[in-house]
């Protein structure tokens, strides 16, 4: 029972199945996001590795280098661990990768690499980290809203998505940042958002070492946050070194773009690779390019909703992603379907402004097609459609997306359950 998108427009089919897993105010606020993006490499998959192997005659110097630093400065260094990771035993190879990670934020500088490893260190001890996972902080209500982590993106990099709009609000605002304890409880709880994406890391050579970071710029204050923004990113900058994989900025405001276009010709190469910077309304196209749809959240453009009933309470299940051109119509026929059965199912359009329907179709010559679903017009903030419907006699239902007073090209996915109807004794 496969599923056949069609075009009405052109004779070619679109692919439907998933994706294989790849590959002034202003300034100061876009100068601290520019440091603050910890990726170093146009290819993150490869960066990650922490694989002795590939590391330069220099940079195993330093690494070795390090070590013997640590020995030396550390009054207990056998017991030296970061995040319960020992440092400095052999055995285990998670040590490596967090010395790495210091060594290539200070470019394998063994000395620079060294104090930012200790201060640290101390911070770690004075922040009390190793309980912070347990501590109720009393911000559920900031919950999936400001700062989450949700699944992870094709490599298996955890992500963490950060939005915070809410905080236009003036008595939001004040409730989470109205004084300086008020500010350091959020800083604690921001740490702990992120001790949980640090929890689901291998530190293994050639594992998953990073999250990644996705931003929402949408209705974020420009001014109020700039003090917590900057404690936030120091010190995440100082303590976290290159534990972002990569950092993408959605929503972003016309002017953010501007002042990123005016940045970028003095940006090195190297610079530029850190981000990805998605305008509003082009949300799911670009986050499509990393993540699968069935791991983004419906409010951005993908199929994923909270205790997810259609996953089955296992891994997600997995969507199909296809291409919409301007002008273009596209029929999903899913086949095969038998009498009596549910099938439950799920598509969404990036920035739809389309007509969607719905139709199932019974194989008996003289059966009746009907509308499950009649042809409406979706706008471009409506989130993923999800509907069932059971069957009465065996058929195939069709879905279409039909983007012919458009000029754009749009990403799509779908996906479907089918439950058989109870066997009858």
């Amino acid at each position: 029972m496969e599923p056949q998108p069609q075009s009405t427009s052109t004779p070619q089919q679109h692919n439907n199945q998933k994706m294989k897993k790849n590959n002034v105010k202003n300034q100061s606020f876009l100068s601290s996001l520019i440091e603050a993006a910890p990726f170093r490499s146009p290819s993150f998959r490869q960066e990650d590795t922490y694989l002795i192997s590939q590391l330069t005659t220099s940079q195993r110097r330093s690494l070795k280098d390090l070590k013997d630093k640590l020995l030396t400065v550390l009054d207990n260094p056998e017991s030296a661990t970061w995040n319960k990771i020992p440092l400095l035993d052999s055995r285990i190879a998670g040590g490596d990768v967090v010395l790495l990670k210091f060594l290539r934020a200070r470019d394998f500088r063994v000395q620079d690499a060294l104090t930012m490893l200790l201060k640290s260190l101390q911070w770690r001890k004075d922040f009390r980290t190793d309980v912070v996972l347990e501590e109720d902080l009393e911000f559920k209500y900031l919950e999936n809203v400001v700062a989450y982590m949700h699944r992870c993106d094709r490599f298996g990099h955890p992500v963490c998505y950060n939005a915070y709009g809410v905080f236009k609000d003036p008595e939001m605002y004040e409730r989470v940042f109205g004084d300086d304890e008020k500010l350091n409880n959020f800083l604690r709880w921001r740490v702990q958002v992120l001790e949980r994406g640090i929890k689901l890391l291998d530190f293994k050579p050639g594992g998953v070492n990073s999250i990644i970071q996705v931003t929402d710029l949408h209705d974020m204050p420009k001014t109020q946050l700039r003090e917590a923004s900057k404690r936030i990113l120091s010190l995440f900058q100082d303590n976290y070194p290159e534990f972002v994989a990569k950092k993408i900025f959605i929503n972003v405001p016309w002017y953010f773009s501007l002042l990123y276009s005016m940045f970028s010709p003095f940006l090195t190469n190297r610079t530029k690779t850190k981000f990805v910077i998605s305008r509003e309304g082009t949300t799911a196209e670009t986050l499509y390019r990393f993540i699968s749809p069935e791991n983004i959240p419906v409010k951005y453009g993908g199929l994923s909703r909270p205790d997810d009933i259609l996953d089955g309470g296992g891994p997600p299940l997995p969507a199909s992603e296809f291409g919409i051109k301007g002008g273009e119509k596209v029929n999903i026929q899913i086949e095969g379907i038998e009498a009596g059965a549910t099938i439950q199912w799920d598509i969404v359009v990036g920035g739809w402004d389309l007509i969607y329907s719905a139709e199932f179709s019974p194989v008996a010559e003289d059966g009746y097609t009907i509308a499950v679903e009649k042809p409406r017009w979706i706008g471009e903030k409506e989130e993923a459609i999800r509907n069932s419907y059971t069957t009465k006699e065996a058929g195939k239902l069709m879905l279409s997306v039909d983007n012919t007073d458009s000029r754009r090209i749009k990403v799509a996915a779908y996906r479907y359950a089918v439950r058989r109807a109870p066997a009858v004794h």
